[in-house]
Parts: C-alpha cells; structure tokens; sequence
C-alpha cells in the first residue's frame, strides 16, 4: 500500500469563465498536475491534486484549494489556468513547509496575494476525535 498524501489541492470542475459555458477546471488539473511533477523536488511534499463538482465560489471562477494535515485551508478565487499556474506551484512549495499552514497575505506568490477568498484555521481537534472514533 503507498504512502498517504497529506497535502491536497482541489480544483472546481463547474465553474465557468463568466458569461460563457467554458468550464476551466479541468484543464488547470492538468496544467497543475504537469506543473507540479515538472517542479520535483523542488516541493518536498506531495499533493494530490483532483477536482470537485462545486466550491460554492461560483463569482470567482476558477476556485482552489489547497489543504493538509493539522494546516490551516485557503481558497483562492479567480485562477486562470492561462497565466496563474506558476503562482499556484509557487503556493505549494511554500505550503509545504508551513508548519501550520498560516501565511500572510504579503508572503503569498503573485495573484495569490489578492485572490483570498477564505483562510480557514485548521481544525486539529475535531480531526483528531474523528480519526479515533473510526479506528
């Protein structure tokens, strides 16, 4: 059995650029899963990257997340998968060595700075008695 990824970045797979019927989520896994193999071990970490049906930042197009184990969450809003890619790869080496995920926005790389829909402090308690009650 492999190793467990505990860094996550999801990616919406609904949004649409606003006023069209183009969905860019899927085409930004890819460019961000490309981006992130290419990275290597440049990101001491690994992150599974995958898409989800909905964020709920259906006015900032395109969402993501990023999260880990005992870190703090972001969302990003506004990610074009054209021109943020290197921004988003730029996050996920810094998020790695977050101990607790917690940056300001200033440390953030490029767009990411101003495009911080949320930053959600992690829930280690909550987890931990989760995690017990199904072992």
């Amino acid at each position: 059995m492999g190793q467990k990824t505990s860094h996550k970045i999801t990616v919406c797979t609904s949004c649409k650029h606003k006023g069209t019927t183009c969905k860019p989520g899927f085409e930004l896994i890819d460019k961000l899963r490309t981006a992130i193999a290419q990275a290597g071990d440049a990101i001491p970490e690994d992150f599974e990257i995958s898409g989800v049906a909905c964020m709920a930042g259906c006015d900032h197009p395109c969402t993501v997340a990023y999260y880990g184990s005992h870190k703090a969450t972001y969302l990003f809003g506004d990610i074009d998968p054209a021109s943020d890619i290197d921004d988003l790869v730029d996050f996920a080496k810094q998020y790695a060595y977050l101990h607790d995920g917690w940056c300001s926005s200033v440390d953030r790389p490029g767009k990411l700075r101003k495009s911080t829909l949320a930053r959600v402090p992690a829930s280690m308690i909550a987890m931990e008695l989760t995690e017990e009650a199904v072992h």
